[in-house]
């Protein structure tokens, strides 16, 4: 059975500030190809929840490395998916989960 997506605010404006972030550092096009990315992965993690490996087993938050310079992180509820956070992995790994 596919589970819900469900974006947090915070989620929300980190994905958009990714997207908006390469196209300035890159191009238009890299950015699509981001936002397909994203898009196929929460595809795939409707039906293969536990795809992303555990980040903070107190509070069941786990992460996927969309690319080499993002994580998506989210947490697994019983009848959602909820994405918190799209973290940029050139920051801070301490960032990470606050």
């Amino acid at each position: 059975m596919a589970l819900n997506i469900k974006w947090t605010k915070r989620a929300f404006k980190s994905f958009h500030k990714t997207v908006i972030g390469i196209e300035e550092e890159w191009n238009e096009q890299a950015a699509k190809r981001f936002v397909n990315k994203v898009n196929n992965f929460l595809q795939i993690l409707k039906t293969q929840p536990k795809i992303g490996k555990i980040e903070l087993r107190e509070k069941s938050i786990r992460g996927f490395v969309i690319s080499r310079q993002t994580t998506v992180l989210y947490r697994i509820k019983e009848d959602a998916i909820v994405l918190l956070k799209f973290f940029n992995n050139r920051q801070n790994p301490r960032n990470k989960l606050k």
